[in-house]
């Protein structure tokens, strides 16, 4: 029986122990999923606000970004209706100037989070105190804000831009204007399908003609190769002895006239001799002239 007693006792021992574990575990494994280290030490503060705008438990805590703690507890104040207490668990060597501010911001990615603005003041908020909290401006809210105005703005140029875009499109000369166009098209693709057929008539021929002309100019290039040839067959070197024997004798020739010790030189340079030359033949001139006006002067005819 006692035996019996001890096993019952130590079997129910087990279970309650085991459920209470479990329930331990539990609940500090919720907390750690949040993100919330119960063991890690804290110093504890606490911020009022009438809207923490999406705040949760675990959110950060940071100071110019940095994080230096995080969101423990949110209570709505009973006692103080419209006040929302929140509780921040910030790092043991933090100190808090009596000055601070708990700011409530959002971002448009990580959602709500608490912003410590330091204060310039000398006095520390005792740890277990409250520090001022406040609610930065919703994000949205702002971008809405300073984006209605302009939108409201721009409406009325919208509003003006469909109705000359309505009128556009239901004047008749558009619609006549697309008529043409696709008349155009239509003439743009019969175009095409000539050009298309005439390509298909014509090249070919012209690929023979083409291969005519080559053939032609093979022909006129072997032409041209046969002639160089007989060129270099040529008595070129005789030739060219008697361009230089001609060459000379014109040299020699030149010579002559230019001196005018030589009979042609006299007759090229000497102005008196050219003048009797001159002279003389005058004389003969008028000679023959009077004879054949008198000719019984010169011819005497005696009969018999």
């Amino acid at each position: 029986m006692i035996l019996t007693m001890k096993k019952v006792f130590t079997r129910e021992f087990i279970i309650g122990l085991s459920v209470i574990g479990a329930i331990v575990i539990l609940f500090f494994g919720i907390d750690y999923l949040k993100g919330i280290n119960l063991f890690k030490p804290a110093n504890f503060y606490v911020a009022s606000y009438s809207n923490v705008a999406g705040l949760e438990v675990a959110a950060p805590v940071t100071i110019d970004g940095y994080k230096v703690g995080q969101v423990r507890e949110i209570n709505f104040n009973y006692e103080n209706p419209g006040h929302i207490d929140v509780l921040l668990a910030l790092n043991k060597s933090l100190r808090i100037p009596e000055d601070s501010k708990a700011v409530i911001a959002t971002t448009l990615l990580s959602g709500a989070y608490v912003e410590i603005k330091l204060g310039k003041s000398t006095k520390m908020v005792e740890v277990g105190s409250k520090i001022e909290g406040s609610v930065t401006p919703d994000m949205m809210a702002s971008i809405s804000d300073n984006l209605l105005p302009s939108v409201g703005s721009i409406l009325p140029k919208v509003d003006s831009l469909l109705s000359s875009l309505n009128t556009l499109v239901s004047d008749p000369a558009l619609l006549k204007s697309v008529q043409r166009l696709d008349g155009i098209t239509n003439d743009l693709s019969q175009a095409t399908n000539g050009l298309s057929a005439v390509m298909k008539r014509d090249v070919p021929r012209l690929m023979g003609s083409t291969g005519r002309t080559a053939a032609n100019l093979d022909t006129i290039t072997r032409n041209l190769g046969e002639l160089s040839l007989q060129l270099k067959q040529l008595p070129i070197g005789a030739t060219v002895d008697n361009v230089n024997e001609l060459t000379g004798n014109l040299a020699k020739f030149s010579n002559q006239l230019n001196n005018p010790n030589s009979t042609l030189g006299m007759l090229m340079n000497d102005p008196e001799l050219y003048e009797r030359i001159n002279k003389v033949s005058a004389d003969i001139d008028s000679l023959l002239i009077d004879i054949q006006k008198n000719p019984k002067r010169y011819i005497s005819i005696k009969l018999l």
